[in-house]
């Protein structure tokens, strides 16, 4: 039996209890404010059919724009797409300091503005390039196994570490002070909120985030972004087809190793499989344990995994096994 019919045919290839999974792939959606990026996430798997739905990057519930939902097996694949550079624009407004950095927060601080447009420009271009940034309280960081904004909840403020993140370009729209409008290109973990605050700390004033919109989580765009209202709109197979990303689509962004048949029935019952030479020139080796696709002779993507030397040959190392992958007994 081929794959895809594997796919369609099979309970392992479905939800906890045989109901087969429809799509395995991401839908990209133009999230709406003042919902959160988990209400969407089910939303989605609720309009497709499809249980267990996840989300690539968390927008704060009044920020709008790109979010990517994993659907069926892609959830398993989710740091191969989260480390991307991400666009966003947004409006800021000067004079305050809130304990969320943003105009939703308490207001802890207010400072007369005296910044010039120049001045304020300056500070952004400060802010570009490699940078340490403490990750606010209100973030969905870990500290000591605990999300951050939890801990916010109960009004606690605790010592976070600062990352590195990198600020590619921060460039401006409308200014009319205290307000303006910008557009922040940056890598993933960054936090734009943080990013204002800072740039207020700089002009002594403070800075609070006003709106916040995402454009690009590379390598998605809103271009094929769907609104939840089309999406209520449509058939579940019409929304797919027309927005969504199959899972072998989607992982075109990973180098690739192609087995054999035997290679793909090695793999299917829980083991290595040797790779050709031919078919493991260019491709990294030992680069990690999601680095390398691993697909079937038709193609199909079968596994995540990385790519091993063995003597003289190679072998790819599955690390996520795909269900349509999984063969039963040695038939």
């Amino acid at each position: 039996m081929s794959a895809p019919a594997r796919l369609a045919a099979s309970p392992a290839a479905g939800a906890p209890g045989g109901r087969p999974v429809p799509f395995h792939g991401l839908i990209a959606i133009d999230k709406p404010a003042g919902v959160t990026s988990h209400d969407v996430a089910e939303e989605v798997g609720r309009r497709l059919g499809i249980p267990g739905p996840g989300h690539l990057g968390t927008l704060d519930p009044p920020a709008t724009g790109l979010l990517v939902i994993a659907l069926g097996a892609a959830t398993r694949c989710a740091p191969v797409w989260q480390g991307g550079e991400k666009t966003y624009e947004g409006r800021l407004r000067l004079g305050l300091v809130t304990d969320t950095q943003d105009l939703a927060g308490r207001v802890l601080e207010q400072h007369p503005v005296r910044s010039s447009e120049e001045e304020l420009r300056a500070a952004g271009a400060a802010l570009v390039g490699e940078i340490d940034q403490i990750p606010p309280m209100v973030s969905a960081r870990r500290v000591g196994g605990e999300r951050l904004y939890r801990i916010a909840r109960r009004g606690e403020v605790v010592e976070r570490e600062a990352r590195k993140v990198r600020v590619i370009s921060w460039e401006w729209g409308a200014v009319a002070l205290p307000d303006a409008e910008f557009r922040v290109r940056c890598s993933g973990g960054t936090y734009v909120r943080t990013l204002v605050h800072d740039l207020g700390q700089r002009l002594g004033c403070g800075a609070a985030l006003a709106s916040l919109r995402r454009l690009r989580s590379e390598p998605f765009g809103l271009e094929r972004a769907l609104t939840l209202r089309a999406l209520a709109a449509l058939p579940a197979h019409e929304a797919w087809s027309g927005y969504g990303i199959p899972l072998a689509q989607a992982l075109a962004t990973l180098p690739q190793v192609t087995l054999d048949e035997a290679g793909a029935e090695a793999l299917g019952h829980g083991g290595g499989a040797k790779v050709p030479e031919a078919a493991a020139a260019g491709v990294p080796v030992g680069a990690g344990p999601r680095s390398v696709v691993i697909r079937g002779p038709d193609g199909t993507p079968l596994a995540l995994g990385e790519l091993e030397r063995a003597g003289t040959a190679f072998q790819a190392r599955p690390h996520v096994v795909f269900p349509w992958a999984v063969r039963q007994g040695r038939g």
